[in-house]
């Protein structure tokens, strides 16, 4: 394992960065709530079952509702998340991790979820922000159709940008449900992702101090 870590951690270190946008471009125009279930209506018939039996007569309804849900990352724009720090941190220097923090997506090709747990650390630069913030960030980008790759690489942008911190750390594990439920059929098989910035890019003893603490070792 340490050996399979020790790799991950040279190929993020080496990784050139590319800036992510901090919001989809959207459709032109937005579908009306009916248009979006009669959509769903279809997909039920095409699916081989009738959508006017009664079990699933208000289902185009609830699915509409259920993808506001789902999907609200579409509707919040990052400034709104990151739009306050604290300054009264003392002498404080040393890196805030915040680990565990779990999340659901959706596959953008399949369109079907993956869930796992996200970990972020960042060293700040005088001022921090709240802990929960973090976990919005990475709500904010979970609730959009994505893939793995594309949603670690947006979270530590979208902190590394608005912070300005000394160094961002992240790494994502999760299951898709597109590798388990549908094609090769392998449950429990997970993804790892990781990319870091700042210091956690240029000091691989950060790198271990971060990956030891969100396994939860002591510093």
């Amino acid at each position: 394992m340490d050996a399979v870590l020790n790799a991950l951690m040279r190929s993020a270190k080496n990784e050139t960065e590319s800036p992510v946008e901090a919001a989809p471009t959207l459709a032109a125009q937005k579908p009306s709530r009916e248009e979006a279930e009669a959509a769903v209506r279809t997909l039920i018939a095409w699916a081989g079952d009738d959508p006017d039996r009664e079990g699933l007569i208000d289902t185009p309804k609830r699915v509409v509702r259920a993808y506001e849900e789902l999907y609200k990352g579409y509707e919040r724009p990052l400034e709104s998340v990151l739009d306050r720090t604290f300054g009264e941190i003392g002498n404080f220097d040393d890196m805030v991790v915040v680990r565990d923090i779990v999340f659901y997506s959706h596959c953008e090709h399949h369109m079907v979820p993956f869930m796992g747990k996200a970990h972020v650390a960042y060293f700040p630069v005088e001022r921090v922000v709240g802990l929960s913030k973090i976990a919005r960030v990475v709500d904010l980008y979970a609730r959009r159709l994505q893939t793995q790759e594309h949603m670690t690489s947006q979270i530590i942008t979208a902190l590394d940008e608005t912070l300005k911190p000394r160094g961002v750390a992240i790494l994502i594990e999760a299951e898709h449900m597109c590798m388990a439920m549908r094609g090769i059929q392998k449950p429990g098989a997970s993804t790892v992702t990781m990319q870091f910035t700042g210091v956690f890019r240029d000091d691989p003893q950060e790198q271990v101090r971060f990956m030891n603490l969100i396994r939860g070792a002591r510093p």
